[in-house]
């Protein structure tokens, strides 16, 4: 019988770096500080209607070309290095892996971010992923980034959530992710998924998994009242601290959640099974 399967989708950012992936190496070699950067970014956003994405895209290359910093796929990968890593992160996915694996359980884990695609890869962590969706560029025959290839914002940010359940993992494939499945034809059913987000551009997604049957998870680092009002409002399940170590209060409430998903699966077939002995029977 194939494993059952469970999908843990991640926001990066303050979800499973400390800072925004941009501020540990690249804004400092633009001789800006953080503040300056998205205020910057913020400005070019409202002058010229532009989705906020694409402003701070424009803006590392615009800033970039200034300085004479290298703007190529394999610069922006080095600079995955440099991003550091919240708490228990670096031995999270193996302790969940094996947690699960004891249960029969197969874990998924995939990014689903507004940073850049090609910084995250070039983390220590982006081997645990089946997936890495964030924004990226498209290079020219020179190498160097000249254009927004893919942006994710809040809104589609969902879209990801869709293509995961469905198996529709590559974004040229829009007759699966549009077509009609039904749960048990699916990848991983919304019931067995699992979304971690620390901020408000991760709300439509912790809402969207949390309505259809999953469960969603909103991260705090000291200040507990932004994911107290997303608990109060119903828009998440659970508020843990941002702190991935073992025997954290996140860790224990993943895996009391892959738990429970467990048992309703197992629920599911010994119902399932009784209903077949009784239709047999009436044979």
């Amino acid at each position: 019988m194939e494993k059952m399967k469970i999908a843990i989708l991640y926001d990066f950012d303050k979800t499973l770096s400390t800072l925004d992936q941009q501020e540990y190496t690249f804004i400092p070699s633009l001789d800006l500080t953080a503040k300056e950067f998205w205020s910057e970014a913020d400005r070019i956003s409202k002058e010229y209607s532009m989705d906020r994405i694409l402003a701070y895209m424009f803006l590392m290359i615009r800033e970039a070309r200034k300085k004479g910093i290298e703007i190529t796929r394999q610069a922006f990968n080095d600079l995955g290095r440099d991003v550091i890593l919240l708490p228990g992160v670096k031995s999270w996915f193996s302790r969940i892996n094996h947690y699960a694996l004891d249960k029969g359980v197969e874990i998924e884990h995939y990014i689903i971010s507004s940073g850049l695609k090609e910084i995250m890869e070039g983390t220590d962590i982006a081997k645990y992923f089946k997936r890495i969706y964030g924004c990226c560029f498209h290079y020219n025959t020179n190498g160097n980034a000249d254009w927004p290839c893919q942006i994710v914002n809040y809104t589609t940010k969902t879209q990801f959530i869709f293509r995961i359940s469905k198996g529709a993992l590559d974004l040229y494939d829009d007759a699966v992710v549009n077509s009609y499945m039904s749960q048990d034809q699916r990848s991983v059913p919304y019931k067995n998924m699992i979304y971690i987000g620390d901020g408000l551009t991760d709300v439509p997604c912790m809402k969207l998994v949390k309505d259809r049957g999953g469960e969603s998870v909103a991260l705090y680092a000291n200040d507990k009242t932004r994911v107290q009002q997303l608990l109060d409002e119903n828009r998440v399940n659970f508020a843990c601290r941002a702190d991935y170590r073992k025997g954290s209060s996140l860790e224990t409430t993943i895996m009391k959640i892959i738990d429970r998903m467990v048992i309703t699966h197992e629920l599911a077939l010994l119902q399932q099974s009784q209903e077949k002995e009784v239709v047999d029977s009436d044979e």
